[in-house]
């Protein structure tokens, strides 16, 4: 199979270059034609346009969102196209997307690759992929050079919501630490010196996930350890203790909003997985 690649920013060409260091033919395209420079040097075809980029068997999307997707492709024939789409939106946006495709004649495989551009074709990459399983399985001996392949299900929605769960607990987790620093560091003391204890933290996350997931898979929520009250109580706290250090109030406070939401809704003695009715329920 010969390969395209749609889009050359960082994570677009760490892509590129791992086709090309297996030995795939790699065509690549970009709105900007001077991105393709650095990957055309080192083996990769600039194509003219992106009719001559969707000539590949494979054509790998490495956009900014879907949005992109549609003014690049808008004016094209798909007929007989395989796109993999490896940008980043929405699950919803994933069905429309998927739709969009059929609708001209082409099949559309969701992915979302889950490392920075850096470590993209090592083995800590993992990407999650849905859509239609026959053409997922024609293309994932190609694919996987990418990262060990995921494959989830059908619905084009559920490589994008596995993605965006996996960012939700990053991008939270990120600013948990940057909060937490800047929180000690109101005394003075320097990130570097609080990361040990940070670090322990994170991985003793880890001891109580398969117990919490079990309690909310079956609706039980046992709070003989630790409380809703008995949290919240601490949740509070800790917007004090931002409040008293003059730092931003958005993360804690959101988070004893949930607290708060439990104990309203007569969870207060219920174990903290019951946040997850609040979550649930949303605005």
């Amino acid at each position: 199979m010969n390969v395209a690649v749609v889009g050359l920013g960082p994570m677009g060409q760490a892509m590129a270059r791992t086709f090309l260091a297996h030995g795939y033919s790699t065509t690549v395209w970009n709105r900007t034609p001077s991105r393709a420079d650095a990957v055309v040097a080192e083996g990769a075809v600039r194509a003219a346009t992106v009719a001559e980029a969707l000539r590949a068997d494979v054509v790998v999307l490495s956009l900014t969102d879907y949005q992109a997707m549609y003014d690049i492709l808008g004016a094209e024939d798909l007929s007989g196209r395989v796109l993999v789409n490896l940008s980043s939106d929405t699950p919803s946006r994933s069905r429309e997307a998927a739709a969009w495709v059929a609708s001209r004649g082409g099949t559309l495989v969701v992915g979302g690759i889950m490392v920075p551009s850096p470590l993209v074709g090592t083995e800590q990459s993992y990407v999650f992929y849905s859509g239609p399983r026959e053409v997922f399985d024609g293309v994932s001996a190609v694919l996987a050079v990418l990262g060990r392949p995921d494959y989830r299900g059908e619905d084009p929605a559920l490589a994008q919501l596995f993605y965006q769960a996996q960012l939700d607990i990053f991008l939270t987790s990120l600013s948990a630490f940057l909060h937490a620093s800047a929180l000690v560091g109101s005394a003075g003391v320097a990130a570097a010196d609080f990361v040990p204890y940070a670090v322990e933290n994170f991985q003793m996350m880890g001891y109580y996930l398969a117990d919490a997931a079990a309690g909310i898979d079956a609706g039980e929520y046992p709070g003989d350890q630790a409380n809703v009250i008995m949290m919240g109580a601490t949740a509070d706290h800790i917007v004090g203790a931002s409040r008293d250090a003059g730092i931003d109030l958005g993360l804690p406070a959101a988070v004893k909003a949930h607290y708060d939401g439990a104990i309203a809704a007569g969870n207060g003695r219920a174990g903290w997985t019951s946040l997850i009715e609040v979550i649930k329920k949303g605005s």
